[in-house]
């Protein structure tokens, strides 16, 4: 098995280049013309320079941005985590109203009350309203026997 050396590694954007440098092993510098190939930019330099095999070297490359970046970059962040904070209230608030209407309607009849398929429906009460099919299964039983 290969030992694995891991690097941070800064990328400053220079003109149309990226420009690769290893604070950790002074002197070893590299470039890429785009960000997802500095890893490997990063790793063949880091291997060349400490003559071993790349595939044995793993980075971290950071990429040196603008505070004006960072700023936009963090508020991403930000409405990607209220997009998912918002995602989970909705399957919740689906999953409570799948089952509160599937006690007296059919799937396909909460489907279209909720704008889903019944099919969505049907996930709904499965993914965290368990056991809500054999509740209303007896539920159904007792109000045609009364």
């Amino acid at each position: 098995m290969v030992a694995v050396s891991a690097y941070r590694v800064t990328a400053r954007r220079v003109g149309e280049w990226w420009a690769l440098e290893v604070p950790d092993l002074p002197g070893v510098f590299s470039q890429a013309k785009r960000l997802e190939r500095a890893d490997e930019a990063a790793r063949e330099a880091i291997a060349v320079m400490l003559d071993i095999d790349p595939a044995s070297v793993a980075v971290d490359v950071v990429p040196i941005l603008s505070a004006e970046e960072k700023a936009v970059v963090a508020e991403v962040a930000k409405a990607q985590k209220a997009a998912r904070v918002a995602a989970d209230a909705e399957r919740q608030a689906m999953q409570k109203a799948a089952a509160v209407l599937t006690r007296d309607l059919s799937q396909r009849d909460a489907g279209r009350v909720l704008g889903v398929s019944f099919q969505r429906v049907s996930q709904l009460l499965q993914g965290g309203v368990g056991g809500q099919k054999k509740r209303r299964g007896i539920a159904l039983r007792s109000k045609a026997s009364a």
